[in-house]
């Protein structure tokens, strides 16, 4: 079954959940579940939407019970962790490529597939400040470049150019997936498990009937220009393991890996031996917030993200032993 046309909308996140249904039936999940909940707002009352998001409601209840083992999906503190986490190690991948001048169809895709996610985060609420301004800027870098390397230009790295105008007006209607499989200047070939093979066709999903029809984007007629020059990167990102790296380009020699060098953030040697202070009472919400720390940790540790595990745990500990944070 066909996507209205009325739930245009969210055919992009419904696409990134059919490319996530192996890989990580997490992200699959909670990408239906914010088609659906955006969908019900977009239309549900004409016939072919409401018989769209019924099925979509049935496959989402079919999906929760499959995974009904799954802490992601049973908690959401661990969910929104999930979610958040592969979406920001997504964009910093992307960040990274960028600022380093090697832009190629996996950057851009990941970049884009970054601030679908971060839409997918307001099914656990309204998103922070920062995740609309991660958002904003993916989705105009994504814009931006793919447009350059189909106009055979070189884009430029980091948020050079950008002014006042709304990075969202460049999602779906002027950033189309099947953009990855044409224009010129990408380096590279398609790496195995690439995104390209999912953009070919957009058959049904899991459940019969789901699925949807892509209609053809037409390009931006430029990026839009905001100020996002205070971003903060954390240095030393790396991509989620679902991420395809870029193929290496042709060399007489074979490339010789190099290693990155991790840089942990300083231990608060007050924490080492944590006890908790005299007089300290711990509230409901204080915990719920500890608790929370921790599974953003845990998930951190999925991704082998030590910074952010530490900072986590760290921000855990300070909380349970003063009662602040």
């Amino acid at each position: 079954m066909a996507l209205p046309p009325q739930l245009k909308a969210i055919q992009h996140h419904m696409r990134t959940a059919q490319e996530h249904e192996k890989r990580d039936p997490v992200i699959a999940y909670y990408c239906r579940l914010y088609s659906m909940q955006t969908g019900m707002k977009l239309d549900s009352k004409t016939p072919e939407c409401r018989k769209f998001l019924i099925k979509l409601m049935d496959q989402l209840e079919s999906m929760k019970k499959e995974l009904s083992d799954n802490e992601s999906i049973t908690q959401e503190v661990v969910g929104n962790a999930h979610i958040e986490n592969y979406a920001l190690k997504m964009f910093m991948y992307a960040d990274n490529e960028d600022r380093s001048g090697r832009f190629h169809k996996n950057m851009i895709k990941s970049f884009y597939t970054a601030s679908l996610l971060l839409d997918v985060l307001s099914v656990f609420g309204e998103l922070s400040e920062e995740n609309i301004q991660h958002r904003k800027y993916a989705r105009w870098k994504a814009t931006y470049i793919h447009n350059c390397l189909k106009n055979g230009e070189t884009p430029q790295s980091g948020p050079v150019g950008m002014e006042d105008e709304e990075a969202d007006e460049y999602g779906a209607e002027g950033f189309s997936a099947q953009g990855f499989s044409h224009g010129g200047s990408i380096r590279g070939g398609p790496p195995p498990d690439s995104y390209e093979s999912n953009n070919q066709s957009l058959g049904p999903g899991s459940a019969p009937g789901i699925g949807f029809t892509p209609s053809p984007g037409s390009g931006a007629a430029g990026p839009p220009n905001t100020n996002f020059n205070n971003i903060h990167i954390p240095p030393g990102a790396h991509a989620p393991a679902n991420t395809p790296a870029e193929l290496p380009p042709p060399t007489a020699e074979p490339v010789k890996p190099v290693p990155v060098p991790r840089s942990l953030p300083s231990v608060d040697p007050t924490l080492l031996n944590a006890q908790q202070q005299g007089g300290v009472n711990l509230s409901a919400e204080d915990f719920t917030k500890a608790q929370k720390y921790c599974k953003y940790a845990g998930s951190a540790l999925q991704y082998e993200d030590v910074n952010t595990a530490i900072q986590n745990l760290q921000k855990a500990l300070k909380l349970l032993t003063t009662g602040k944070e």
